[in-house]
């Protein structure tokens, strides 16, 4: 169970994503189309889907390839967002003219460039928390008067980790070249599993009935469909393992670092402010690290939030810290058994790796009562997480 930041003060309780307009996000464009050029970009809202599954109605309706779409980050499903996608010599006139279940389009306007990932200042939000405590009001102020002036942990956090919390962990297995491993948590364990025919599933898997296990996997479950249909035909759990896409293996690994990341945010809980000897700096204003050499010099720029310390995001080419902040991240790894070496995969899944700052500043807090509901409003970073700022404010128990 992760700890909080705000640990100290009282949650609202309440519910959070109880339909898809409680959840509002809207990306912050890093720059605007200058109303020139090939590539068209389109800025929509979208209800219930997926970044992905938004490009394939796009793709279908225009007639293109969903590989050629641009776009600078992802969009959770289970919400109400507003995000731009860029695709190439399609007219703008042909874009307003667009007509999808779920999907408006709110905008079309020509640019030189393609849209790409990170192209992106942040993100606003607006979130309906429900059935929350009756001093919730007071109680949400005083969490978000901390956040404003100390940062929001920059945690990747639980929708890194997919529908059965199990991301992190068949990624995992794939670092280790387990591949075995990356089937049985692909399958899932029946004791998490909702569904009860991809539960029944799991209870075959577990007791090695392949055929029957293909048999009652939901249709739904595309990719584990793939795996046990090779594994039916014979064919190694290393070779069913490697006909799922790329873009999904690496998901799963980038979900394992995530997972290294956040438990070194909890390593450095409550004081993620506090250079420590050997740290790697994070400037916020252009996301350069550098090392720091005397902590005592340097905390008065963290404490203004003009830098902030930092931690990798694991990877081939990662730059680890020194001292003291060092041998955290040195051993982590070391009771993971890994060395940085071990995410040079090949095959298109070498994990890089980056560093990653321990907290963000949080943007414009607000929040407002609404019946008896409350409304939380604020703007993050590209590639924090809202979810973040509402685990401090409601202190749910299943955190």
């Amino acid at each position: 169970m992760p700890s909080l930041l705000t640990a100290d003060l009282p949650g609202t309780g309440g519910l959070i994503k109880e339909t898809p307009e409680d959840f509002f996000v809207e990306e912050l464009p890093l720059y605007l189309p200058c109303g020139e050029g090939e590539h068209l970009y389109l800025t929509v809202e979208k209800k219930g889907l997926t970044t992905f599954e938004l490009l394939q109605r796009l793709a279908g309706a225009l007639g293109v390839r969903e590989r050629d779409f641009g776009y600078a980050g992802l969009k959770d499903a289970r919400a109400t967002t507003r995000q731009t996608v860029s695709i190439a010599g399609v007219p703008v006139e042909r874009g307003l003219a667009l007509r999808l279940d779920g999907v408006t389009v709110l905008s079309a306007r020509l640019h030189r460039n393609k849209l790409r990932l990170g192209h992106s200042a942040g993100n606003r939000f607006v979130i309906r928390l429900r059935q929350v405590a009756p001093d919730a009001l007071e109680a949400a102020r005083a969490v978000l008067n901390v956040l404003e002036s100390s940062g929001v942990p920059n945690r990747l956090g639980r929708q890194r980790y997919g529908a059965l919390g199990h991301s992190d962990r068949i990624g995992r297995a794939l670092l280790r070249r387990d591949y075995p491993g990356v089937v049985r948590e692909l399958i899932g364990d029946p004791a998490v599993i909702d569904n009860e025919r991809w539960r029944e599933a799991a209870r075959c898997f577990a007791g090695g009935d392949l055929r029957r296990t293909l048999d009652l996997l939901p249709a739904h479950c595309r990719n584990e469909r793939t795996v046990l249909r090779a594994l039916c035909e014979g064919r190694s759990a290393d070779e069913a393992v490697r006909l799922l896409p790329h873009k999904l293996l690496r998901l799963y690994l980038s979900a394992y670092q995530s997972r290294l990341f956040d438990r070194l945010i909890e390593s450095r809980l409550p004081a993620l402010a506090t250079l420590l000897p050997g740290d790697l700096a994070y400037k916020h204003a252009n996301g350069a690290c550098f090392p720091v050499g005397d902590p005592a010099t340097e905390q008065r720029r963290a404490d203004c939030f003009e830098i902030s310390p930092s931690a990798p995001l694991f990877g081939c080419k990662v730059t680890l810290a020194k001292d003291q902040a060092g041998r955290l991240e040195e051993e982590l790894l070391a009771s993971e058994g890994l060395s940085l070496g071990d995410f040079r995969l090949g095959n298109g899944l070498t994990m890089e790796g980056e560093r990653r700052p321990l907290r963000v500043p949080l943007h414009a807090p607000k929040v407002r009562s609404k019946g008896d509901d409350l409304l939380l409003g604020f703007s993050l970073p590209k590639g924090s997480y809202a979810t973040c700022v509402a685990d401090e404010v409601m202190k749910p128990a299943s955190l």
